[in-house]
């Protein structure tokens, strides 16, 4: 029977030395769903993502990325899953375009696809500076079109906005809106911005200590919230960020 789901973690477990990074996470996710991970720093985020996109192996459990297994099923895997990590390297005295196209030919993929993705990141005017003379936010958006630029039906984002000003960060939420409304592309989204979370995401995951504290929608999620205090004449929105206070009594950028 083929499974409903794109992503299937099962039992996951990960040390390193005396580290246990992840600690027995279980997680699905479907066809076009959106999902962050929220959690501060060590929180096991990173290592979760990179088991999913194959670059670590997990000690114990089971991870099946479109009913597959990784192993025996590297190639056709990676044919379908499209990265974006937190810094990415560039070769400097290239050009946006020949930037794209060096991306593409890995995956045989001709000039009408470049052309589309550099309309989607909106980097038409850059198509021939040199990546050097990018800035950090065009540089961002130059690495979301290469992750997209295979039309992936799974996208990892390991806190792409992360050192970004906010209207450059803005400029990434509306490039993953408008893929989400024309696709059925899933996304795993890590984060330390309950914001970002919020505005990209229906589903949320929250991770500390390898161990995911609650998973949920965002509405099932801040209806769990009680005892949040208010003070007197204040009009207060409950956020993501009073959760996981509410769970760990720290705030997420802690």
């Amino acid at each position: 029977m083929n499974s409903p789901y794109v992503i299937e973690v099962r039992n996951v477990v990960k040390s390193f030395k005396t580290v246990q990074a992840v600690r027995g996470i279980d997680l699905n996710i479907g066809p076009g769903q959106f999902v962050a991970i929220l959690g501060p720093n060590g929180a096991g985020k990173t290592t979760l993502v990179e088991m999913i996109e194959g670059i670590q192996q997990p000690d114990h459990g089971e991870i099946r990325v479109m009913g597959k297994p990784w192993k025996g099923n590297e190639t056709y895997l990676r044919q379908h899953i499209g990265l974006s990590l937190q810094e990415t390297h560039f070769v400097e005295k290239l050009t946006t375009w020949e930037t794209l196209r060096l991306f593409a030919s890995f995956f045989s993929i001709g000039k009408d696809r470049c052309e589309e993705v550099l309309q989607m990141v909106a980097l038409e005017e850059k198509r021939k500076a040199w990546v050097v003379n990018l800035s950090g936010g065009q540089r961002q958006r130059l690495a979301l079109g290469i992750s997209m630029i295979n039309m992936p039906k799974i996208l990892l984002l390991d806190e792409p906005t992360t050192g970004l000003d906010p209207n450059a960060r803005r400029e990434i939420w509306a490039i993953l809106r408008k893929l989400k409304d024309q696709s059925q592309t899933s996304m795993i989204l890590t984060t330390h911005y309950m914001e970002e979370a919020e505005q990209l995401c229906e589903y949320i995951v929250i991770v500390d200590h390898g161990k995911i504290l609650k998973q949920g929608t965002i509405n099932d999620l801040l209806g769990e919230i009680q005892d949040i205090p208010v003070k007197p004449a204040e009009i207060r929105k409950i956020t993501l960020d009073d959760l996981f206070i509410s769970l760990t009594g720290r705030h997420l950028n802690d």
